[in-house]
């Protein structure tokens, strides 16, 4: 699409940190489609300015005071839908962004990342995708391949590791036993060469990012 004829993109920042804000909003108001309707310090000051304005996406901080940027998601997903939500952390573990992709995040990006990285991340949601910074790539890339290895029951089992199910809940919901359920993880670990439970749900949060969001190992992933 033609940058003169590009529709303007409406962006609310949302950060405790004023100085963060303006930093923000310096780099991004040189964009011309991009437009910074609303500031937001806190979770209460964020919903409000989203029901009293046009918004179509927030950069939202993972570090907020009385509500998590995670929550702040999960909410803005409940009560803004049409509102994307690209997270900005200084976190590049799997289960940070794990978390905030589950909670409604349509995207993530560390905040030690280029601005021009930022750009793409509002641009990629804009287009109805996700985005998660290149960094993140060596969790995407490793849970794909990873997961090449295993069974198809293996892979459910994973899945339920995920987000923490036990055992005896897994065998319920596949009709196996517990013992087969253990038998499966097992053999998981044997498998993908990994020793302490922490590792094994390491690996099943970072699988069930790539799962959930159907994305391939790039970098500057889009989906």
């Amino acid at each position: 699409m033609d940058m003169e004829t590009q529709p303007s993109t409406a962006i609310m920042l949302v950060d405790d940190h004023q100085l963060v804000r303006d930093g923000l909003r310096a780099r991004l108001e040189s964009i011309p489609h991009f437009s910074i309707v609303a500031e937001a310090g806190t979770a209460e000051e964020a919903i409000n300015e989203a029901s009293n304005k046009h918004i179509d996406v927030v950069l939202m901080d993972i570090n907020l005071k009385s509500v998590t940027g995670i929550e702040l998601a999960r909410q803005f997903q409940d009560l803004f839908p049409d509102i994307s939500v690209v997270m900005l952390s200084m976190y590049d573990t799997a289960e940070y962004v794990f978390r905030a992709i589950m909670a409604g995040a349509r995207g993530y990006v560390l905040k030690a990342a280029p601005a021009i990285e930022v750009v793409t991340a509002i641009d990629t949601v804009m287009e109805g995708g996700v985005y998660y910074s290149p960094a993140l790539n060596k969790y995407l890339a490793r849970a794909v391949s990873l997961s090449m290895l295993l069974t198809p029951r293996e892979k459910e089992i994973l899945q339920r590791i995920a987000v923490g199910k036990s055992n005896k809940h897994t065998a319920r919901e596949l009709n196996l036993s517990v013992r087969t359920v253990e038998a499966h993880r097992w053999n998981i670990k044997r498998k993908l060469n990994i020793g302490e439970r922490d590792d094994l749900v390491q690996l099943a949060l970072e699988y069930a990012l790539v799962c959930n969001k159907n994305v391939s190992p790039q970098v500057g992933i889009k989906a």
